[in-house]
C-alpha cells in the first residue's frame, strides 16, 4: 500500500520544479571564473640566466670591439660606448633583480594597461619634442640625462596587453557565435591595441619598429586564439599595405631598390652600408682576422657598433664566432618556449611566448638585413646593438620571463 501511495505521489503529485526547470538551475549572469590560486613559487629558470649572461657578456665584449675606433674617432675616448653600455647594464641588472624576485604574473597582468597608456603618451610625445639623433627621423625623446627610444617600450606594452586581453576573453576568443564572438573579440578589439601604436610609430617613419609592431601583434593573435581565416585576411591586408607603402614613400621605395638593384646602386651612397657590411662577412673567413682585428670598422662600416655589429662578428670572429652568436639565440628562444610551455596559465605563457618570440624576430630581421637579404631597414640585434633603451628592455623582458618562470610546473619536474 505505501508503495502504491509513493507511485502516485511521484507521478502526479507536486514536484520540486526549482530542481528541474532551467529557469531556475541556470544562473541570470554569466559567473565570473575564479582564478586559480598560483603553485609555490620556486627558484628562476637557471638555463635561461646562463644563456642570457652570456648573450650580454658577448654582446659587451664586440661592443667595445666594434665601436673603440669609431669612440676615438668622434670622442677621443675608444671606451666612451662601452661605459655607457656597462651603466645601463647595471641599471638593467638591478631593476630585473628586483623583477624576477618579487614581482608575481598577477603583479604583470595588472601592469599590461599602464605600461601600454604610457607606450602611447611617449609615442604621441615624440612629433612634438622629439629629436632624431642625427638620423633625420624623429624616433627619441632626449630627457638631458638619457634618451629613450618609445617604440621599445611599444613592444613590451603589446606583448603584455594582448596576452591580458586574450587569457581575460578566451571563451569568446574562440566562440563560433555570429555577433560578439570570434570576430569582435579575436580580431576588432586587438585589431585597436595593434592600430593605435602602429599608427603612432608610422607618423616617426620607423618602418622597421612598425614591421616588428605588426608581425608581433599577428603573432600574439595567433597564439591567443584567433581563427586562421582572420589571420590570413589580416595578413593580406597588412601585405597590400606595405606595398603602398613602398610606392608612397620616397624613403622606402629608396631602400627597395637598392636592395632589389644592388650592383647597380651608388657603392660610394645608398650601397654603401651594405657593400661594407657583406666584405666584412666575407673577409672573416672561417676563424676570422682575431678579435679586435677588424679593418671595416675602420669607417668602412658606419657607426659599427650599433644594427651591423654582426658584420664585425663575422669578420673579427668568423663563421665560428657567427654560428656561436646564432646558437646562443636558438638557446634563448628554445628555452623561452619551454618556459612558456610549463607557464602556471594562459596569461603568463602568452607573455612568454611573446617575448621570447620578439627576440627571434628581431634576430632573423637583423641578420636578414646585414646579410642583404632583405631591404635596410636598421633592426639591432638584441643584446649586441648599441642602445641603452633598447639593452634596459630587453633585459628587463627576461626579468619578467625568470620571474614567470618561479611559477612554473617544469620547477617539480
Amino acid at each position: 500500500m505505501n508503495r502504491i501511495k509513493e507511485f502516485l505521489k511521484k507521478k502526479f503529485g507536486k514536484q520540486d520544479r526549482t530542481a528541474l526547470d532551467p529557469a531556475f538551475t541556470e544562473p541570470v549572469h554569466e559567473v565570473e571564473e575564479v582564478e586559480l590560486p598560483l603553485p609555490k613559487k620556486g627558484r628562476v629558470d637557471l638555463p635561461m640566466l646562463l644563456i642570457t649572461s652570456l648573450l650580454v657578456m658577448f654582446g659587451c665584449v664586440m661592443i667595445f670591439s666594434a665601436s673603440s675606433v669609431y669612440a676615438e674617432q668622434y670622442h677621443g675616448d675608444n671606451s666612451y660606448f662601452i661605459t655607457r653600455h656597462l651603466v645601463f647594464l647595471v641599471l638593467a641588472i638591478g631593476v630585473t633583480f628586483v623583477a624576477a624576485k618579487f614581482c608575481t604574473p598577477h603583479f604583470w597582468k595588472d601592469f599590461s594597461y599602464p605600461i601600454f597608456a604610457l607606450a602611447v603618451l611617449l609615442l604621441l610625445l615624440v612629433p612634438v619634442i622629439g629629436t632624431d639623433l642625427g638620423s633625420g627621423a624623429k624616433r627619441w625623446i632626449d630627457f638631458k640625462v638619457t634618451t629613450i627610444q618609445p617604440s621599445e617600450i611599444a613592444k613590451l606594452a603589446l606583448v603584455l596587453v594582448l596576452a591580458n586581453f586574450f587569457s581575460k576573453y578566451e571563451k569568446k576568443v574562440l566562440s563560433d557565435a555570429k555577433f560578439g564572438g570570434s570576430f569582435k573579440y579575436g580580431v576588432l578589439f586587438p585589431g585597436m591595441f595593434i592600430a593605435v601604436l602602429a599608427g603612432l610609430i608610422a607618423i616617426e617613419h620607423h618602418i622597421s619598429g612598425l614591421m616588428i609592431i605588426g608581425m608581433l601583434g599577428i603573432s600574439m593573435m595567433y597564439l591567443g586564439g584567433t581563427k586562421v581565416k582572420w589571420i590570413a585576411a589580416i595578413g593580406g591586408v597588412v601585405l597590400v599595405a606595405g606595398c603602398l607603402l613602398v610606392l608612397v614613400s620616397g624613403y622606402a621605395r629608396a631602400r627597395v631598390e637598392t636592395w632589389l638593384f644592388i650592383e647597380q646602386a651608388d657603392p660610394l651612397g645608398s650601397a654603401w652600408q651594405t657593400l661594407q657590411g657583406l666584405m666584412a662577412i666575407g673577409s672573416g673567413g672561417f676563424f676570422g682576422t682575431g678579435l679586435g682585428n677588424s679593418r671595416q670598422k675602420f669607417g668602412y662600416v658606419s657607426q659599427p657598433q650599433n644594427d651591423f655589429i654582426f658584420t664585425i662578428v663575422c669578420e673579427e670572429l668568423g663563421f665560428v664566432g657567427a654560428f656561436l652568436v646564432v646558437a646562443l639565440f636558438v638557446l634563448f628562444v628554445w628555452r623561452g618556449f619551454y618556459i612558456a610551455k610549463h607557464a602556471p596559465d594562459k596569461f603568463t605563457a602568452l607573455v612568454v611566448y611573446g617575448l621570447s618570440f620578439k627576440v627571434a624576430l628581431q634576430v632573423i630581421l637583423n641578420l636578414a638585413v646585414v646579410t642583404n637579404s632583405m631591404p635596410n631597414t636598421g633592426i639591432s640585434l638584441p643584446f649586441f646593438s648599441y642602445g641603452g633603451t633598447s639593452l634596459l628592455l630587453q633585459i628587463f623582458e627576461v626579468g619578467i620571463i625568470l620571474s614567470i618562470s618561479r611559477y612554473c610546473s617544469h620547477q617539480k619536474i
